[in-house]
């Protein structure tokens, strides 16, 4: 079951036109996911005909129109041909479907779906853009189950512009009479009953899923406040939040709290406590990233600079590879030496060295 994971910054909710409870509301309703299973009557199999016949037009003129299509379906057991809707051609139009296609259409609502291309049609190309699929199995009418997963903010989306499609958000927006050209809170109540009742019908099942909020403390006391509504909702995915800071104001206001963040909100919270790396740690990441990059190091440098990155700081000791790298093919190697790091670091300061020096020589600078 694919679970949703919505990740996002806190100061996202600073740059865009809509409000900032909107955006953390939007990101909520993409971290649930809802798997909706329904068993339907469908007409499955490898399309062998597609003929659409035409017809006088009853307005007149010289313009003809599709009176029917006739479509021949098969599948391992056996072959059946249709008389179908002018409607259902259309969709299959949308669909862009054509004979060796695999495809499959509900009878009840006559919605078209393309699963692929018939694998009997594949080539011996390395690389292909089309995907093929084995010719189904059984009869060409019968029973299947449809699983689709969608979240609950494609539901809201689908509902505001309604494009009128035969897909299952289409068709749930037609359960709602009001149609909508936003996504408001009525909306997304309206779409929460009809999502209970298929919950409680069995039709579909709620996913929670994980919102990742980076940098939290750039939320204000307005964002914290919904987040406490929001985590209160019977609809409410696991909420991840994370930050660097220590003791800090509370955006917004004069309160200092730990971590920036309320301290009714840090209540209901379970705070994952987290260490610095330890010499070893730093040395294995270290060479994983020299790996990423394409750059030789050896033993001896890599184990130097895990010594950096202790008296300074991870990012710093990762940021002093790509410099190194170019003084060793600057000297005419291709492996990084120690030399080439003893040269680099006296080039570049780390963020708390930097600091000390403005502190020492304050009367220097411009404040």
């Amino acid at each position: 079951m694919q679970v949703p994971f919505c990740p996002m910054v806190g100061s996202e909710v600073y740059s865009s036109e809509v409000k900032k409870t909107e955006v953390l509301m939007e990101n909520f309703r993409r971290a649930i996911g809802l798997r909706i299973k329904e068993n339907k009557e469908v007409y499955e199999g490898e399309v062998t005909e597609l003929s659409p016949e035409e017809a006088e037009s009853t307005t007149g003129g010289y313009a003809k129109s599709i009176s029917h299509v006739i479509i021949g379906l098969k599948t391992v057991k056996g072959t059946k041909q249709l008389k179908l809707d002018p409607s259902i051609y259309d969709a299959l139009i949308k669909e862009k479907v054509a004979v060796g296609d695999v495809i499959y259409i509900e009878a009840n609502s006559g919605a078209v779906k393309r699963v692929g291309r018939c694998d009997s049609f594949a080539t011996e190309y390395d690389l292909e853009a089309e995907e093929y699929v084995p010719i189904p199995k059984g009869e060409v009418h019968k029973k299947k189950e449809i699983v689709q997963d969608v979240t609950l903010h494609d539901l809201d989306a689908a509902n505001a512009q309604p494009q009128g499609g035969q897909d299952i958000l289409s068709l749930m927006g037609q359960m709602m009479k009001p149609r909508k050209t936003e996504i408001t809170d009525k909306l997304r109540q309206e779409i929460n009953k009809v999502v209970n009742r298929y919950i409680d019908e069995g039709i579909a099942e709620l996913v929670p899923g994980v919102l990742f909020i980076d940098e939290v403390h750039m939320l204000d006391i307005e964002c914290f406040s919904y987040l406490n509504r929001a985590l209160e909702s019977p609809l409410s995915p696991i909420v991840i939040l994370a930050t660097n800071r220590g003791i800090c104001n509370v955006r917004g206001t004069d309160m200092t709290s730990p971590h920036g963040i309320p301290v009714d909100l840090l209540d209901r919270l379970v705070i994952i406590r987290t260490e610095t790396y330890g010499p070893t740690e730093m040395i294995q990441i270290l060479a994983i990233r020299a790996q990423v990059e394409e750059i030789d190091i050896d033993a001896e440098s890599l184990a130097y600079l895990g010594e950096i990155g202790q008296q300074t700081s991870l990012r710093h000791a990762i940021q002093l590879l790509s410099p190194a790298s170019v003084v060793a093919k600057t000297n005419g190697r291709e492996k990084i030496c120690k030399a080439d790091l003893e040269e680099v670091s006296g080039l570049y300061l780390d963020a708390k060295s930097s600091a000390r020096l403005l502190q020492e020589q304050q009367e220097r600078y411009i404040t």
